[in-house]
């Protein structure tokens, strides 16, 4: 399997910034780690072993990203306009630095976002600002209204930084005819205490004619075992 290590000094964010690629070619992937974790979490977790057949036939290729939410929305010291601005930089980093080195490495122009608890939050909020780019957006246990972490607070960084909210308010037609094309999946075990979370963000999607997959697993499904087969499940493989 090709595994690649890449860290550059980001513009965008004024820091090293780190990232792991796996396989040689077939959809990106953009794979985000969970609240606060590393880009090799999934390799950790065995998430990367578990797509080896996808990974190493050509059908997926990996872009495992660091995360800055210790900066950002879990900054807990920090002021709240200052965490969402923090997280506007690293929409910068992932859009304008990223996304472009996927695309010098690899023509296929489908384009996944994965992600698991706080990573399903990141992968719906890229998805869905920008899907212009983004093809699949795979959200597992997730948390997508960012409001719960700002207590009130809103700003521009905020609201377009929040799924919950500028959907909601989403009049662009160019914009929803993008995202009306887009495969959105969010699977959430029926016992976790985000699953409201999902069926609200279905529910707000559906109301702009948005469609959209909530698949509820039975029980209680926030780890990693079931991670992997919920990935395993809905990540498919696109030549």
């Amino acid at each position: 399997m090709n595994r690649e290590y890449h860290r550059w000094y980001s513009p965008s964010l004024s820091r090293e910034m780190d990232l792991l690629v796996f396989g040689h070619a077939g959809a990106r992937v953009l794979v985000f780690p969970s609240s606060m974790g590393r880009f090799y979490e999934w390799e950790d977790r065995g998430m990367i072993g578990a797509l080896s057949h996808q990974i190493e036939n050509g059908l997926l290729q990996l872009y495992c990203v660091d995360s800055v939410d210790s900066e950002s929305w879990y900054c807990w010291w920090a002021q709240l306009g200052g965490r969402a601005w923090r997280h506007q930089q690293y929409d910068n980093y992932l859009y304008h630095e990223v996304l472009p080195l996927s695309e010098t490495k690899n023509w296929t122009p489908y384009l996944i976002t994965v992600g698991a608890s706080f990573g399903a939050y990141h992968a719906m909020n890229f998805g869905l600002r920008h899907p212009e780019k983004v093809n699949r957006i795979i959200g597992l246990s997730g948390l997508y209204d960012i409001g719960r972490l700002t207590r009130g607070y809103t700003d521009d960084n905020v609201y377009f930084n929040n799924p919950m909210a500028f959907i909601a308010n989403e009049h662009s037609h160019e914009r929803l005819e993008l995202m009306r094309r887009q495969d959105i999946i969010m699977a959430t075990g029926t016992d976790d205490r985000l699953i409201h979370s999902a069926r609200d963000m279905s529910a707000v999607l559906w109301n702009k004619g948005i469609g959209n997959a909530l698949r509820e697993w039975n029980g209680w499904n926030h780890d990693w075992p079931y991670w992997m087969q919920m990935t395993l499940a809905y990540i498919g493989g696109h030549d």
